[in-house]
C-alpha cells in the first residue's frame, strides 16, 4: 500500500534528533509498502535532501523513502507565537497534499497536535484510512506546565485533540499514560495500541570510536544528558546536583549536557555564575557520534521537570538510547520509567527536586563502578528483550496493515 506519512520533525540518523519515523518508514518499505514522508525543516534534523527548495518545498528519495520537505524552519528556541505559526503553515500545506496525493492510508504523528489535521481531511473528504500516533498528550502537558494558559486556546486544542482521535481508524500511544489518556477521550480500547520508543541496538552496539570532550578526564565519572534544553526538561535539577557535588568536593564527577534548546543560554549563564566547573555543555551530535560518546559514558541522565503529567505521559528517546548503550540510568521523577528502572535494577530512581539524592546516586556510581556496569548490562538486556526497534517496528507495521484488512 501507499502510505502518506506526516511528521513535521522528521530526520535521518545524520541529524541530531530522534529517528523513530525514519526507522518506521524503513520497515514499511522493507515490508513492500511505498512511503511518502512529509516534513518541515527542523533544527538539528537532516532529511537527506540537498536540492534547493522550489516553490517552498523540495522532493527526493532517501533510502527508498519518498520525502517532501517544506521550507518551514523550526527550532525549539523559537518563541511560542513563531512556533504556532510554523505549525499552522505546515498543517495548511499538508492538507493540500492530503487532498491531492495518491495514497491508500494516511499516517500522522505528533508533536505538534496540528499534525492530525491532514488526517482529519483525508478521512472525511477522501474516505481514506487514517492512523494517528500520539507522542504527548495535548493540551494536557502544556496546560500542566503553564506554557499555555489562555482558555480559548486550550479549548481549541481540546477540540482538535477530540477530532483527531475520533477521526482516526486506529491510534498509537507511546507510553501507558498516553494510551490511557486517549481512552479517556472515549476511544474504544481495541482501536489503540502501545508502541513505545525503541532501542537502536545496532547503532549503539556497533563499531564506534569512544570519545569525551577534552574538559573531561579519562578517569572522571561521566554522566550525560542528551536531549533538548527546554522548560519540560527541568535541567536546573542537574545544576542543583552539580552545586551539591561542589559542596562535597567531588570534582571527579562530570555532568555533560549535550543538545540545544531555548533555556541553554540561561543554564550556561548559571553554571558560569556559580562556578559549577563539573558541568560541561556540548553542541548536538548525530547518532553515530552520540554512540561513540555513550561508549565512554558511565551514567545516562533521564531528567524531566517534576510535572505529574510527565510521570506516565512521556516516552523519552534518550532513555532508550541509554539502555541500548548499556548505561545505568539516573531518573529523577516518578512514573513508568522509574518503576521499570527499579524492577529491572538498571539504574537509580531518585526523588524529584532532591539535589542530595541526585548527588548520592552519582557518588554511588563513582564508588562502585563494577556495580554500575552491571546495572548497565541489565538495562541492555531490557533493551534487547522488550524495546528492540526491530520488534516494535514490526508491531507498528502490523497495526497499519490491519487497518486495510
Amino acid at each position: 500500500m501507499k502510505v502518506l506519512y506526516f511528521h513535521q520533525h522528521f530526520s535521518t540518523p545524520k541529524g541530531a534528533v530522534g529517528i523513530r519515523s525514519y526507522e518506521m518508514a524503513r520497515r514499511l518499505v522493507a515490508r513492500g509498502h511505498q512511503v511518502t514522508m512529509v516534513c518541515g525543516s527542523y533544527g538539528g534534523a537532516e532529511t537527506g535532501l540537498e536540492l534547493p527548495f522550489i516553490g517552498g518545498k523540495r522532493r527526493g528519495t532517501v533510502e527508498g523513502i519518498d520525502i517532501i520537505e517544506f521550507d518551514l524552519a523550526y527550532s525549539n528556541s523559537d518563541g511560542l507565537v513563531t512556533r504556532a505559526m510554523t505549525f499552522a503553515k505546515f498543517a495548511l500545506r499538508s492538507i493540500g497534499l492530503a487532498l491531492t496525493e495518491r495514497y491508500d492510508l494516511v499516517f500522522a504523528t505528533t508533536t505538534p497536535l496540528t499534525a492530525g489535521i491532514p488526517g482529519i481531511f483525508a478521512r472525511w473528504l477522501r474516505g481514506k484510512p487514517f492512523v494517528f500516533e500520539v507522542r504527548d498528550l495535548w493540551p494536557e502537558l502544556p496546560k500542566a506546565m503553564g506554557v499555555i494558559r489562555n482558555p480559548l486556546v486550550l479549548g481549541a486544542m481540546s477540540i482538535l485533540e477530540w477530532a483527531s482521535y475520533r477521526s482516526a481508524h486506529r491510534l498509537i500511544g507511546l507510553s501507558p499514560g498516553i494510551v490511557e489518556g486517549i481512552a479517556k477521550r472515549g476511544v474504544p480500547r481495541e482501536r489503540i495500541t502501545l508502541v513505545p520508543n525503541g532501542c537502536d541496538l545496532g547503532i549503539f552496539a556497533g563499531d564506534v570510536e569512544p570519545w569525551r570532550p577534552e574538559q573531561i578526564k579519562p578517569d572522571d565519572l561521566l554522566a550525560v544528558f542528551a536531549g533538548t534544553h527546554g522548560m519540560a526538561n527541568g535541567l536546573d535539577a542537574v545544576l542543583d546536583a552539580a552545586a551539591e557535588l561542589k559542596l562535597r568536593g567531588r570534582d571527579d564527577i562530570k555532568l555533560l549536557l549535550i543538545g540545544q534548546g531555548k533555556l541553554k543560554p540561561a543554564l550556561q549563564a548559571r553554571a558560569q555564575r556559580e562556578a559549577l566547573d563539573c558541568v560541561v555543555f556540548h553542541e548536538p551530535v548525530n547518532k553515530s557520534r552520540l554512540a561513540g560518546l555513550m561508549a565512554s559514558t558511565d551514567v545516562g541522565l533521564q531528567v524531566l521537570a517534576n510535572v505529574p503529567a510527565f510521570y506516565f505521559g512521556t516516552s523519552p528517546n534518550k532513555f532508550f538510547d541509554y539502555i541500548a548503550a548499556g548505561l545505568p540510568v539516573l531518573n529523577n521523577y516518578p512514573g513508568w520509567l522509574a518503576g521499570m528502572i527499579r524492577d529491572n535494577q538498571c539504574g537509580f530512581a531518585v526523588a524529584p527536586e532532591s539535589p542530595q539524592a541526585f548527588a548520592d546516586a552519582l557518588e554511588q556510581a563513582s564508588s562502585d563502578r563494577a556495580a554500575a556496569k552491571e546495572m548497565g548490562k541489565r538495562g541492555r538486556d531490557l533493551a534487547e528483550r522488550e524495546f528492540d526497534r526491530e520488534l516494535l517496528a514490526s508491531r507498528f507495521v502490523d497495526w497499519l496493515e490491519g487497518v486495510k484488512r
